[in-house]
C-alpha cells in the first residue's frame, strides 16, 4: 500500500444488518458453488446448468474483486476520440477523518479499507488523486453494483425520449415475461426503486449456491434467468427490497426499447459526452450475450468521477444536456420506500444523517460515487474490501471531505 497522499498526482451506527448479512455469504455461497461444480459436475455439469466452466469458478476464489471482471465476455464501451480531461486544481486533505467515533489519518482510511483508487473532485476539479501500487489511472476496476446507479441515467434518457415511462408494465415492454398473474402488474417505477417484490433473493445460501443473485451473477443464459424467475415475496409496488433482478430487468427493459445493446447506449449516450478518457468494458452472460446490467462495468476512476461529475451538474455537460435534469431530480430525491433501512430513488441510495441531500452509487466490495451536490464535492473509492463492510463509516468520511 502506498502510504503517502498528494494533492492531485499521477449504512447511522453501521449497514444494516440484513444488507450486511447478504453480502458476507457471497463468497461462501461461490464457494460452495465452486465445489460442486469442480468436485462433482466438472465441465459438463457446468454446462448443463449455464455457468462458466470450473477454471473460471476457481478463479472466483482467488482473484481479487476488482479485477474479476477480466474472467467474463465483455463488450466494449469505448471511449471518445476527443476525450476531455479533467482539470486539476490541487488543495489539501484534512489531517484526520472520523472512523468508528475516532480519528485517523486519510492513509490509514484507504490502508484500513483496502483501496485501489481515490480521486475527490471539487467544483469539476481534480483535488487528490491516490492509487495504491500497482493501480494507476488508466487501470480499469470491476464497479460491481456501482452499475445500477449508472443504468438509472440510460433509463432516464430513453424516458425524455419517450421510448418508456415509468408507468409501463415491464411485461408490455418485454411481453415474453408475461404470466397472467400479479407479476405482470410491475411498472418500471417498481424496479427503479427496489419495489418489485421479485423473489430473487440477495441473501446467499451456503447450503443452496444455485440460487439467487449469485447464480445470476454466474449465467451464461440471463435472459432465461429472469423467465425463470417470476415469483413474488410481496406485491408490486407496496414496500422496498434490494434486488439485484430488478436492475437487470430494467436493463433489459432500456436495450428492448432503444433497440441496442446497453454497452452501445452507454457509449453513445454518456461515456463520449463526459469526454470518458479510457475504454470500458461491460460483462456480458456470454460472448455476443447482453449486459449483466445489475454490475460489472470495469473502467477507470476518473472515468467514473466524470458520471459523478455528471450527476453534480444536473446532467449537463458543458451547454449539453446528456441526462435530463428531470431525472436527476428524481434520483436525488429519496421515494416512498426505504431499502434496507436507508433512502432510496431510481437506483440511487440516500444515506442517513448527514445533510439529507447528498446520495450516492455504492457496490459490493466498496466501490463508490458520492455525490454532495452542497459543497459540488464527489468522490470516487474503488476498493478490495470487505463485502459491504463499513459502508456508512465511509460516507461518513466522504461527508468530511466535503465539509473540509
Amino acid at each position: 500500500m502506498t502510504e503517502n497522499i498528494t494533492a492531485a498526482d499521477s449504512s447511522v451506527e453501521s449497514s444494516p444488518p440484513e444488507r450486511r448479512r447478504r453480502r458476507r455469504l457471497k463468497r461462501v455461497a461461490v464457494s460452495g458453488l465452486v465445489a460442486v461444480v469442480v468436485l462433482g459436475a466438472g465441465a459438463f455439469g457446468a454446462a448443463a446448468l449455464d455457468i462458466p466452466a470450473p477454471p473460471t469458478l476457481v478463479h472466483l476464489l482467488t482473484d481479487a474483486p476488482s479485477t474479476q471482471g477480466q474472467l467474463f465476455a465483455a463488450r466494449t464501451v469505448a471511449a471518445p476520440a476527443q476525450a476531455r480531461p479533467l482539470p486539476v486544481q490541487p488543495a489539501p486533505l484534512p489531517e484526520t477523518v472520523p472512523w468508528k467515533g475516532g480519528q485517523i489519518t486519510v492513509s490509514e482510511f484507504l490502508d484500513t479499507t483496502h483501496s485501489n483508487a481515490f480521486v475527490v473532485l471539487r467544483d469539476g476539479a481534480i483535488t487528490h488523486e491516490w492509487y495504491r501500487d500497482g493501480v494507476g489511472p488508466t487501470t480499469p476496476n470491476a464497479s460491481w453494483s456501482v452499475a445500477k446507479s449508472i443504468v438509472s441515467l440510460l433509463v432516464g434518457r430513453a424516458i425524455e425520449s419517450g421510448k418508456l415511462a415509468e408507468d409501463d408494465r415491464l411485461v408490455d415492454v418485454l411481453p415474453g415475461l408475461a404470466t397472467g398473474g400479479p407479476y405482470d402488474s410491475i411498472t418500471i417505477r417498481d424496479l427503479l426503486d427496489m419495489a418489485s417484490g421479485v423473489d430473487v433473493s440477495e441473501n446467499y445460501n451456503p447450503y443452496f449456491p444455485f440460487t439467487g443473485t449469485a447464480r445470476m451473477y454466474l449465467t451464461t443464459d440471463l435472459a432465461g434467468f429472469v423467465r425463470d424467475h417470476r415469483g413474488l415475496q410481496f406485491d408490486p409496488g407496496t414496500e422496498g427490497e434490494y434486488r439485484s433482478v430488478d436492475t437487470q430487468l430494467l436493463g433489459q427493459a432500456v436495450a428492448a426499447v432503444e433497440g441496442r445493446p446497453l454497452g452501445e447506449l452507454l457509449e453513445s449516450g454518456i461515456w463520449g459526452p463526459v469526454g470518458a478518457e479510457d475504454d470500458a468494458t461491460w460483462n456480458l452472460d456470454r460472448a455476443g450475450g447482453q449486459e449483466k446490467a445489475f454490475c460489472c462495468i470495469n473502467a477507470t476512476a476518473r472515468d467514473f468521477a466524470k458520471v459523478g461529475q455528471l450527476v453534480l451538474d444536473g446532467g449537463r455537460v458543458g451547454n449539453s444536456q446528456v441526462v435530463p435534469e428531470a431525472w436527476i431530480r428524481r434520483l436525488s430525491t429519496p421515494a416512498a420506500h426505504d431499502v434496507s433501512g436507508w433512502g432510496y430513488s431510481a437506483q440511487w441510495w440516500h444515506p442517513t444523517g448527514g445533510n439529507g441531500r447528498d446520495f450516492s452509487a455504492i457496490g459490493v466490495y466498496g466501490q463508490y460515487i458520492y455525490v454532495d451536490p452542497a459543497s459540488r464535492t464527489v468522490v470516487v473509492k474503488l476498493s478490495d474490501h470487505g463485502t459491504e463492510q463499513d459502508e456508512i463509516d465511509t460516507i461518513d468520511v466522504f461527508r468530511a471531505l466535503a465539509a473540509s
